[in-house]
This record gives C-alpha cells, sequence and structure tokens, in this order.
C-alpha cells in the first residue's frame, strides 16, 4: 500500500497471545499518529486452546468490523524453548492474521526488535521503554495498561514509521551505547520524565 500525505487510514496492531493477546487502533492523518483504542484480550479462563482461538476470532472481527482498519501490523513469535509454547502462540498469530485476509487487510509482520528499533531507536530497549516512549510520540496516557497492550501498539507505530513517516532518526532516540543507556537517556532529556 502506498501511503501518502492526505490519506486517512487506520493500522490494527496485535500483539498475539494464548493468554491475553493485546491490540491496538491507531488512526494516520497525513504525519499525525492518533490513538483510538488499545486493550487486552483475556483468554486465560478459556479452558482450552481451540476455545481461545475462536475467543480471538470473535474478538477481532468485532474490532475490524467496529473500526475499519485497512492494515494488520502483528508482532512475529520470538524463538522459545518451549515447542508447545510456540506452536500455540504460532496457532494464535495464523488465527489473527487469517481473520485480518478475510476482512481484506493488508497483514504486516515485524519481529520484536524491529519493532523495538522503529520506536525508541534502540532493538534492546524494555517493554517498560517502548511503553514510555509511546506515551511522549502518540502524547497519549498509557498508565496501566498491560505490556501486550503497548506491545500492540508499537507494532502499528513500527509500520508507520517503516513506511517513510518521520521515522525514528527524526524522532528522539535512546542512546546504543553505555551501561547506563536509560539513565543517561532520561538525564539528557528530562521533559520525558513523568513527575507524579
Amino acid at each position: 500500500m502506498s501511503l501518502t500525505e492526505n490519506k486517512i487510514y487506520r493500522i490494527l496492531g496485535v500483539d498475539p497471545g494464548t493468554v491475553k493477546m493485546g491490540y491496538a487502533l491507531l488512526e494516520i492523518n497525513g504525519n499525525q499518529m492518533k490513538t483510538m483504542d488499545i486493550g487486552v484480550i483475556f483468554l486465560d479462563a478459556l479452558s482450552d486452546h481451540p476455545t481461545r482461538l475462536l475467543k480471538i476470532l470473535e474478538r477481532l472481527q468485532s474490532i475490524i468490523d467496529t473500526y475499519k482498519p485497512t492494515i494488520m501490523a502483528i508482532e512475529a513469535p520470538f524463538y522459545a524453548k518451549n515447542v508447545q509454547s510456540m506452536l500455540k502462540l504460532g496457532r494464535a498469530q495464523g488465527v489473527a492474521m487469517a481473520i485480518g485476509m478475510d476482512k481484506g487487510l493488508e497483514i504486516f509482520e515485524y519481529s520484536p526488535r524491529k519493532i523495538k528499533q522503529s520506536v525508541t531507536g534502540n532493538g534492546n530497549a524494555s517493554k517498560e521503554q517502548v511503553a514510555y516512549l509511546l506515551q511522549s510520540q502518540l502524547k497519549v496516557d498509557l498508565t496501566g495498561q498491560f505490556l501486550d497492550a503497548t506491545d500492540a501498539l508499537s507494532a502499528a507505530v513500527c509500520h508507520f514509521y517503516q513506511n517513510g513517516k518521520m521515522g525514528v532518526s527524526k524522532a528522539k532516540t535512546l542512546p546504543k551505547k553505555s551501561k547506563d543507556t536509560w539513565k543517561n537517556f532520561l538525564n539528557e532529556n528530562p521533559d520525558r520524565l513523568k513527575k507524579t
């Protein structure tokens, strides 16, 4: 999809999971990003894996029908030592992608490292650092959000940045070297520290 300066469209970010699946809707208007919705699909109360997959299908279908995104940006599963966990995660991702394709969305998959790099400038950033920088970049309060939800939001933001819009190189980024990387970043950017 060719992204144009004046086009308004929505990206559905998905962080696959079989206990909690994060999702986020990002509206793009030119070079402006706006968070439309963010949350988690809770699956832990469901007793078996097929029922969880059905719940993922139903909830994502409802979200897509409500917000009408045209793009899905989904985090690729990371390598895990537990083969059964990896298989279940892959199935959850597959269901999410299938419902997106069925609804006509373009599907883009990004590695966790690529997502972190796009949002923070550091592919080794922690999930908390990513969430913190998302608050600043999107001017939205993410206090109390599960990291699954902020991971989904970061996937959507990553897609926006990867398509030539306001790349992270133009935003303040986390420094890449130093043992005290996060501490140095906060010292150099006091305006990013949330006062309580």
